[in-house]
């Protein structure tokens, strides 16, 4: 019989009513031995999940009650699934587990067990429940979210939209397997725990192909993913989930019902043995319930016997380990306990200021950052140089005269790989040079840190902040900009999220690497002349960096992966492919787009602090203030040397930074001319020059602005991308018209 579960009340009164309609056991079963024939889990076992699970199920309650007279802020909705208790008492306690939002259970048996001085349920409890009432004490997030995070339990929290943590732990599990000095030890697994709901999201797409990839390729992969499936109506070993589930190639494939205590554990322990001892990957399929759903979830309707707590109960029942009344009891003193914590909690403080809510999310430490580049220096002047001069095949890049935008990225990315041993760098074809051949010859560097990848964005991003949770400075490379639209989630929530949701405790250093913008009359159309980067800009905490002269390339590279270092500091560095191979800028021959590279003594004193802009004074540079960036630094350079020659001085301001953009800079160079022309080659609505307006006004900028912009369209084809992007013309255009007021 199916019997709808609308309220905690209801799901109270069910338990009771279940477990006191038990038969008592004709004989009883030791604590030691197995709970019952032909499973492993013991009675002693058994017992110390059930007072897990009956913690979590109270929890559950105890946030359904604060939130009745708005004192909660999350409601839990692990009802159903606490046979992840289950799991979590399979694995050890070291290895990093990446639990799903219904994962309290799990949680309750690593704190209980954990390395605290004095770990129980009733702390783990008080920890949860912070969560729920959004205290500051909260372990987990500092009072920002609930999450189920801890570095101290090796617990790392899941930030994103179902799934979207699995390309993480994928990620994480191949560096594990392969580097050595991370926080863990070398024979542990990673686990990542997902619902049913998050099977069709692109991060669990992601991850099962990119899994199944390494496995088929034999890459060691050391990584055990549990799907939580509460599809309705009970279990379905041959449903569409398990179908699906056991369609993926190279993962070693299981089934449990998911609300068996002993059924997980053995099916648990089994599955996490395999891939320790084979370092290979694994799927747990588990077979659970949804009793109370989240905020504007549904209930389920499962029926009576597929609640866990009943089934647990049942087990000791029939053990002989609890009598019905002692079951009882038993739940009613952690009910009471867990209330007690739930009232304890309520009068503690939460975030009261801006400043307190974000000092998590992106701190910015410049002086630490100048200091870093200063080390690298003195590192690549010192005991480095002779490491310098073998890589570079005898002669130094500053000594070879100058070089192109991507020349110079190639340059300083050997230079990085050979200061940071944990540098890491990541992408498809990424040990052939890549799309546009900026990484060539770097495998030979350091050939176990130059990665290939699937061309996946979000494989290529879930990789990298797996790196960077091990310790390592990823530096990832996609072949476009138009990737990012299938990865984007992996920047927005999972890495710059990360340090946010988990008060800082977990950090994502990353240095995305973007051939980037357009090229007029480039073949691939508006897939490989992407112009937008709305997506990016409105990311908290996110730098975006964008770097169009080479005499910049270097030193704003060595600022990003200072930063990471440094700070955590998640950084997308936009790199514009039709500047990649430019030498010249007025005329051809006169080399004027190149830079000769620069030597370490050189580093500290050209060091690019992030946010601020660089300015080109051409004529007088009194008439007119140009401010651009990328493509649009070099054609308003040209229209500004046509200006000069007309009479006109301009000032010509390249942002170098989209996020944080340079205020301050940018003000100071308008307010000098009283008129300003913004040349953005995104997109007219959602672009960039929205930004530098919105900059202007709060800076109390009083003068004349105009904007010219790229129109409203994707990026056509052949000639017809001239009617798109914005060309000298439009410049020229824009210019005089200011000039005229």
């Amino acid at each position: 019989m199916l019997n709808r579960v609308t309220t905690p009340q209801n799901l109270d009164e069910r338990f009771r009513d279940a477990v006191s309609a038990l038969p008592l056991p004709a004989t009883s079963r030791a604590p030691g031995d197995p709970v019952r024939d032909g499973v492993t889990l013991t009675g002693d076992q058994a017992r110390e999940l059930f007072d897990a699970q009956l913690t979590s199920r109270h929890l559950d309650l105890a946030a359904r009650w604060l939130r009745s007279f708005n004192e909660g802020f999350h409601s839990l909705g692990s009802a159903g699934h606490e046979g992840n208790a289950a799991v979590a008492a399979a694995l050890r306690g070291d290895d990093p587990a990446l639990p799903h939002h219904r994962s309290t259970a799990f949680f309750c048996v690593r704190a209980a067990r954990g390395p605290a001085a004095d770990p129980s349920l009733e702390e783990a409890a008080r920890d949860v429940l912070r969560g729920v009432v959004a205290s500051v004490r909260d372990p987990g997030s500092g009072g920002r979210d609930f999450t189920l995070g801890s570095p101290a339990l090796h617990l790392i929290p899941a930030v994103g939209g179902p799934g979207a943590h699995l390309p993480r732990a994928a990620g994480l599990a191949r560096v594990l397997a392969r580097a050595a000095g991370t926080p863990w030890p070398d024979d542990a697994i990673v686990v990542a725990s997902f619902g049913d709901d998050g099977l069709s999201g692109p991060g669990a797409t992601a991850a099962l192909h990119s899994a199944g990839w390494d496995e088929r390729s034999g890459v060691p992969l050391p990584l055990l993913l549990v799907c939580e499936d509460d599809t309705p109506g009970g279990p379905e070993p041959d449903g569409w989930v398990a179908a699906s589930l056991r369609a993926r190639p190279g993962l070693r494939y299981s089934f449990a019902d998911g609300c068996d205590p002993a059924a997980v554990y053995d099916a648990a322990a089994d599955a996490a043995a395999f891939v320790r001892a084979e370092r290979r990957p694994a799927l747990l399929h588990l077979s659970t319930v949804r009793l109370l759903g989240g905020p504007g979830e549904p209930d389920t309707t499962p029926g009576l016997d597929r609640d866990p707590l009943i089934v647990a109960a049942g087990l000791l029942v029939a053990a002989g380990l609890l009598t019905p009344d002692e079951t009882i009891s038993r739940y009613d003193e952690v009910g009471w306990q867990v209330r007690k914590a739930a009232e304890e909690v309520l009068g503690e403080p939460k975030l009261a200021s801006l400043a307190e809510v974000a000092a998590t999310l992106a701190p910015r430490r410049p002086l630490r950052v100048a200091h870093a580049v200063t080390e690298s220096a003195t590192r690549a002047a010192g005991p480095g140089r002779s490491g310098r001069l073998r890589a570079f095949g005898g002669r130094l890049p500053e000594d070879a005269g100058p070089m192109t935008l991507a020349q110079t990225v190639n340059a300083t990315l050997t230079d990085a790989l050979l200061a940071d041993p944990g540098l890491l760098v990541l992408g498809p074809g990424t040990t052939r040079g890549g799309r546009h051949g900026v990484t060539t010859g770097l495998r030979e560097h350091a050939p176990d840190r130059v990665l290939d990848t699937l061309p996946d964005t979000t494989t290529i991003l879930g990789t990298a902040l797996g790196a960077g949770l091990a310790g390592m400075l990823p530096v990832p490379e996609l072949t476009g900009q138009a990737d990012l639209d299938t990865g984007i989630d992996q920047l927005r929530a999972e890495a710059t999220g990360m340090a946010f949701l988990s008060a800082g405790a977990y950090r994502n250093p990353l240095v995305l690497r973007i051939p980037a913008f357009a090229q007029p009359l480039a073949p691939g159309g508006r897939l490989a002349n992407d112009n937008t980067v709305a997506a990016l800009r409105d990311v908290p905490g996110l730098v975006v960096a964008v770097p169009a002269h080479p005499v910049d390339a270097a030193p704003m590279l060595r600022t990003c992966l200072a930063a990471a270092r440094a700070d955590g500091t998640v950084c997308v560095f936009l790199e514009p492919v039709a500047l990649y191979p430019t030498r010249d800028l007025y005329q051809q021959g006169d080399n004027e787009w190149l830079a000769p590279y620069p030597a370490p003594g050189t580093w500290s004193e050209d060091h690019v602090p992030i946010g601020r802009a660089r300015t080109y004074g051409l004529g007088t540079a009194q008439d007119l203030t140009i401010v651009t960036y990328g493509n649009g630094v070099r054609m308003s350079l040209r229209v500004a040397a046509q200006l000069a020659a007309e009479g006109y001085g301009s000032r010509v301001v390249d942002l170098r930074w989209l996020s944080p953009l340079p205020a301050a800079d940018l003000v100071r160079e308008a307010s000098a001319t009283g008129r300003v022309l913004i040349v953005d080659e995104t997109r007219r609505s959602g672009g960039v020059g929205e930004g530098v307006l919105a900059a202007l006004v709060d800076g109390a900028f009083v003068g004349s602005v105009r904007r010219v912009a790229a129109a409203d369209s994707p990026v056509p084809l052949g000639p017809a991308a001239q009617q798109v992007l914005v060309g000298e013309d439009a410049i020229t255009q824009g210019a005089h018209t200011l000039l005229a007021r």
